[in-house]
């Protein structure tokens, strides 16, 4: 370790939580992912006709009271059921007895977008058809950014830290690195992060339909969809769900005898400064965040073996973050192996940084780098090792993770394989 970090509180990683559109459970997600299985469709949850885009990463069949009892999931929007699902998992996972700790000292920070999406488009609905005064009571207790968050301390009674990162698709992976600062600043033992989003609706699908951001001609084949990287990109397939990490101190972890998957080593974040929508083309924003999970990480560039890029399919977005890459890399970019989860499971908004650190967790234990599918036609522009078509077996001692979001947000992590 770095002789300036040597005294700093170490955050390590002890449990995992996913409900995505390619499995509702860590193991069924991550094997989708390394075998290269996409878990993209038809959209089903209301009639795409009139809409350019025609395809999602939904998760599939959900129900639910697998995880919550009933009358409590109905007073929840959909991002806050797979939230609340997912950190069920991820509480199981790390076997965290609640009875066993001081509550005030577990917190909850959770990334989300915008909210309930689908119950505000049914609230404005019916204050249009039906009138104001016969809108749900449980409108804003459903469909408020914070209530994931809010959700999660009530059904688990963590009462310590909480709270709700909302930097667009940046904001799962800034809630991550916000609370390992918020370990190492004493002001929690434990926090249950990541991110959830649950926006596929037609306000949702018309939104970015109009700014030209989604794919439209590739829905007779759900599954070749998402491209990143690929020459013949067009822009992304909306998605839903959640992934969960419970964080806890190095020292409350030995102390319990909690399994430890990965350490959170360094946090960057930053804003280019640039366009409400687009990425600075030379994605300098984008490689200062990257700079500064490295500098927070005390390692360099060299040490990295892999990145779980943010590779949306946008043709502006994937290559100004090869750009970035290159930037911060050097000839090294040309080295490291880069992977796309979205060519899987489509851009899931503010919940992509909690599925995609569960998978760069997952590669950090396995030593399996997952593929990024449907890159079949090569792009100057993105000419890196983007890891394409089938898994890898590489040991991945350290990784960076990269979300970017509208309004310039750039938010990276590095994670490490745990070593006393």
């Amino acid at each position: 370790m770095d002789e300036k970090l040597a005294g700093r509180t170490r955050v390590v990683v002890t449990g995992l939580g996913a409900i995505t559109p390619a499995g509702q459970t860590v193991a069924s997600y991550w094997d989708a992912l390394t075998n290269g299985h996409s878990g993209i469709g038809p959209i089903t949850l209301f009639d795409s006709d009139g809409y350019p885009c025609k395809v999602a990463g939904e998760v599939k069949d959900w129900d639910p009271t697998q995880y919550i009892e009933r009358k409590a999931a109905r007073r929840m929007a959909r991002f806050s059921q797979f939230m609340v699902a997912a950190a069920r998992q991820a509480f199981e996972d790390a076997a965290l007895e609640f009875a066993r700790e001081d509550t005030t000292r577990v917190g909850v920070l959770v990334g989300n977008g915008g909210g309930g999406y689908p119950d505000i488009q049914e609230g404005v609905r019916t204050l249009l058809e039906r009138g104001g005064m016969r809108l749900d009571p449980l409108y804003f207790p459903r469909t408020l950014a914070n209530m994931a968050a809010a959700q999660v301390a009530m059904q688990f009674g963590a009462r310590g830290y909480n709270g709700t990162i909302s930097t667009a698709c940046a904001a799962g992976t800034q809630a991550v690195g916000e609370a390992a600062m918020v370990i190492r600043t004493g002001r929690a033992d434990v926090v249950l992060t990541g991110g959830c989003e649950a926006g596929i609706s037609e306000l949702g699908l018309a939104g970015f339909s109009v700014m030209r951001a989604l794919q439209t001609n590739s829905n007779d084949d759900p599954a070749g969809a998402s491209r990143p990287f690929d020459a013949t990109r067009e822009g992304f397939v909306p998605s839903e769900g959640a992934g969960a990490l419970v964080i806890e101190s190095e020292e409350h972890a030995l102390a319990r005898g909690a399994r430890i998957y990965a350490e959170i080593l360094g946090f960057g974040c930053s804003n280019d400064a640039f366009h409400v929508a687009a990425p600075a083309e030379n994605g300098e924003g984008a490689a200062r965040a990257m700079s500064e999970a490295l500098r927070d990480a005390g390692i360099t560039a060299e040490q990295v073996d892999y990145v779980n890029a943010h590779a949306t399919g946008t043709p502006s977005g994937d290559s100004a973050e090869t750009a970035a890459i290159k930037h911060v890399f050097g000839e090294q970019a040309y080295e490291v192996a880069i992977s796309a989860t979205k060519s899987m499971i489509g851009h899931g908004l503010g919940a992509s940084g909690g599925m995609e650190t569960v998978a760069t967790v997952k590669t950090i234990e396995s030593g399996t780098i997952h593929p990024t599918i449907n890159l079949h036609h090569p792009d100057p522009a993105c000419d890196l090792d983007y890891v394409p078509h089938e898994a890898r077996q590489r040991e991945v001692r350290y990784a960076l993770k990269n979300s970017f979001g509208f309004g310039g947000q750039n938010s990276c992590l590095v994670l490490g394989r745990y070593e006393r």
